[in-house]
């Protein structure tokens, strides 16, 4: 790859890319969910339930929680009875999701470090795929979307949940106004690290609006391709089938 691609509002190398991402994810891994109650208003929590609700995980299915760094999601499926593997670029992200799971006694989970846009696992492994604000940190989104339809087996579902701009004037830009002056204030205060949340609020709003990106997932191979936004589309969860 030789064009130059976002990161946040600068333009980088792909390679510059994944490499600074996981600079960002390593300085705030031990902050991180406390950043997010901070930034949602714990509303992330609420999010993460209706999430979890809409992939409807079985007993004994074998998911991939992919981005799934602190365990935050892949906990919650878990509890569901299906078997979770955790994967993430970063390993600094998954010791805070290993020694969180350790902390409350659960089995049933499996950290990897993978790359989304190239994963290790055979065609047709797992029953379910889950991504929660981690695509937009991708560097070549199209090609994880097509890896996570490789490793889903047939009748296998795609649940992705991420952020974008919302659609609704008045509530829009005064979350754009916060976001942009305040979040990078509160992860200098919390994180230590003001750079790396004014990069997660500039990823926020270069992510493809739900529409845009619902064309992308089909795009993918999967069919029923559905964008159910909230917020008018700030938070947007994202399903598609294989078949």
């Amino acid at each position: 790859m030789s064009d130059k691609v976002n990161f946040g509002d600068e333009l980088v190398s792909p390679e510059e890319k994944t490499r600074r991402v996981g600079q960002v994810f390593s300085s705030v891994a031990r902050r991180y969910d406390i950043m997010n109650d901070v930034m949602s208003g714990g509303m992330h929590r609420l999010w993460k339930e209706r999430f979890v609700n809409r992939v409807k995980p079985r007993s004994g299915e074998d998911i991939l929680d992919m981005a799934g760094g602190t365990g935050d999601v892949a906990i919650r499926i878990a509890n569901r009875g299906a078997h979770v593997t955790v994967a993430d670029i970063n390993p600094d992200m998954l010791e805070v999701g290993k020694e969180r799971a350790e902390r409350r006694g659960l089995s049933g989970l499996t950290w990897k470090v993978e790359n989304a846009e190239a994963l290790s696992f055979a065609d047709g492994s797992f029953d379910a795929y889950t991504i929660v604000f981690g695509i937009r940190n991708v560097t070549d989104i199209p090609a994880a979307l097509l890896e996570a339809h490789r490793v889903l087996k047939r009748g296998g579902r795609f649940y992705c949940m991420e952020f974008s701009s919302s659609d609704w004037p008045g509530f829009s830009n005064l979350y754009d106004a916060w976001a942009s002056n305040v979040i990078p204030r509160i992860g200098k205060a919390i994180a230590d690290d003001e750079e790396s949340y004014r990069y997660l609020v500039e990823s926020i709003r270069r992510f493809p609006r739900p529409n845009a990106f619902k064309a992308m997932v089909a795009e993918a191979g999967f069919v029923r391709a559905a964008a159910e936004p909230m917020l008018g589309g700030l938070v947007s969860i994202h399903s598609g089938w294989k078949i």
